[in-house]
């Protein structure tokens, strides 16, 4: 495991730990839990798991408000039960990145308690103050639905503290280099215990103005704000010569190739562009949205990479649309009640419901996402067709438990239903009786086995990541094919991906330059009939099929 360049084409799993397996049964899962399913994981092809926050917490915002850095919660395991899992991954192959939310804290953090208590500690400045609200800078809170702003009132600092998030998550002062070095010593300290790399929450935010003044790490000894980041990645590099940096960043299209610094900052982002206009493109079986996402991306070819994902672990957030497909995406892909929508920005449905339980179109979706140049992310429960639980509050409609077979509690725990940490789904068409990985695990047409051939593929196929990516055009505004070239010489290969996304059949006639004879289906059960020098795929209704040549 010491390829440095192993994530230009990584195959990436989120989980939840408190949602993924139970190992003592008391209704929230577990580090120990989460070993007894690594089996999984390995079975799916993932080269990564994104840990999602599991540290000490009020859980307030499901973890994303952190207590202690250095820990693990109580309820999850403890720091050995971690370097377990750590270890057990790695000897099947699977690096493990953590999530760390370095933008703010639970007010909860023992830095934020000695801050309020004492306006003479060095934690004090650890936050952000003002003791004149009317006069400081404002600007719309994060969660517009729940925060009236951004300045929360303390008692006992009787001051205003700056949040961009919920109140209960104040944000830390980066501008402090005593600040940063904390975040620094914490990335070394994840390291030290088994992790290969992080997912840096709300990396946008962290950029954004701060404070009374509005300041920003313009104003430090930093020369320039992206300094922050380029930091850490020298700070994990030093530590281990192959970690990663993933970046959360949901910043405007035209500043995202900022975020890696030229190379030296970040080694991946999540494309949030691609995600609302391809799972949108397929939703309204149309192919111009990843068109038009890939218009709007930089060009950011040898510098960082995208992490490409169909959903997340939050809302499908539609921002990055035109603003006509974000109005009809809202009414289109919403719940008949209307309580999908959240924040004013997005739907919190899981992909099955968003494509009404249709394994053939959540199949086709997943034959794109992994066919795109970059890396992939998986949201845990995808892979199987999960579906959310719009009963439960905010996001937590899409954070219920992994179901892992038709026992109780979906298999995910033998406690009481009403002692899980999010109850399992077990009603309707999405109820774990109905939707499970043991169900589908053994059956060659399932999600499930789609989804593994699909990740398989993708390990076949190094042209994704490193060959000459190009789109021949189309026939049908329903259907895409793009194109790879690979290789030199006599070892010089083309890969075609065709995808139907229509409600129908399709044919599509690309050029194909390669000997007849020497082409294979990789993955997919469309139809095709190669002639010299072309091809012409038969695509039924959410077929697709990938296919490689040999060059002439």
């Amino acid at each position: 495991m010491s390829d440095r360049d192993w994530y230009e084409d990584a195959t990436i799993y989120s989980l939840d730990i408190k949602t993924f397996n139970d190992s003592d049964g008391d209704g929230w899962g577990d580090f120990r839990g989460a070993i007894e399913r690594l089996d999984h994981l390995d079975d799916l092809g993932v080269d990564a798991v994104w840990i999602r926050p599991f540290y000490p917490s009020p859980l307030r915002d499901n973890g994303y408000d952190v207590a202690d850095y250095r820990g693990v919660d109580e309820r999850l395991g403890t720091l050995d039960d971690f370097r377990e899992f750590a270890d057990r991954a790695h000897e099947r192959g699977i690096r493990v990145l953590t999530d760390l939310v370095f933008n703010h804290t639970s007010n909860e953090h023992e830095w934020f308690q000695r801050a309020c208590e004492d306006p003479e500690s060095e934690y004090h400045d650890y936050y952000l103050w003002t003791s004149h609200v009317d006069d400081a800078h404002n600007r719309q809170n994060i969660f517009p639905e729940y925060e009236d702003g951004v300045w929360s009132y303390d008692e006992t600092a009787d001051k205003h503290y700056f949040h961009q998030f919920y109140g209960h998550q104040p944000d830390l002062n980066v501008a402090n280099p005593a600040v940063r070095e904390e975040l620094y010593d914490v990335l070394r300290f994840w390291l030290d215990q088994g992790a290969d790399g992080f997912r840096i929450d709300a990396a946008h935010p962290m950029l954004l103005p701060k404070g009374h003044n509005a300041s920003t790490l313009h104003d430090t000894d930093l020369d320039e704000p992206i300094d922050l980041f380029k930091r850490m990645r020298e700070v994990v590099e030093a530590e281990q010569s192959d970690a990663v940096l993933l970046a959360e960043a949901d910043d405007e299209p035209e500043n995202l190739d900022y975020y890696f610094g030229d190379g030296e900052a970040f080694h991946l982002q999540f494309n949030f562009v691609m995600n609302a206009h391809l799972t949108y493109g397929v939703g309204v079986t149309d192919t111009w949205p990843l068109d038009r996402a890939e218009e709007l991306l930089p060009d950011v070819s040898g510098v960082g990479g995208w992490v490409n994902f169909l959903r997340n672990h939050d809302e499908w957030n539609l921002l990055k649309l035109p603003q006509e497909s974000f109005d009809h995406a809202r009414e289109y892909f919403g719940d008949d009640a209307g309580n999908s929508w959240i924040f004013e920005r997005g739907h919190r449905l899981r992909l099955a419901d968003l494509y009404a339980g249709d394994h053939d179109r959540i199949a086709v979706a997943h034959s794109l996402l992994f066919s795109l140049p970059g890396s992939v992310a998986l949201q845990s429960g995808d892979e199987i067709g999960m579906g959310a639980d719009l009963s439960l509050p905010e996001r937590e409609a899409v954070r219920t438990p992994m179901q892992w077979d038709d026992s109780a509690n979906g298999g995910f725990s033998t406690a009481n239903q009403d002692d899980c940490y999010n109850p399992v789904i077990d009603e309707g068409e999405y109820a774990y009786e109905r939707i499970n990985a043991a169900a589908q695990r053994d059956d060659p047409d399932s999600l499930l086995s789609r989804v593994r051939d699909l990740s398989a593929a993708r390990d076949d196929c190094p042209a994704i990541a490193r060959g000459s990516y190009s789109l021949p055009e189309p026939d049908h505004k329903e259907t895409r094919v793009h194109r790879f070239d690979h290789g030199e010489g006599e070892s010089e290969t083309v890969l075609l991906c065709a995808h139907n996304l229509a409600d129908g059949y399709r044919e599509e006639v690309v050029g194909f330059d390669v000997d007849p004879d020497t082409v294979e289906r990789v993955v997919g059960d469309g139809g095709y009939h190669v002639a010299e020098g072309g091809v012409t795929f038969l695509l039924d209704e959410c077929d697709y099929v990938w296919l490689r040549g040999e060059k002439r």
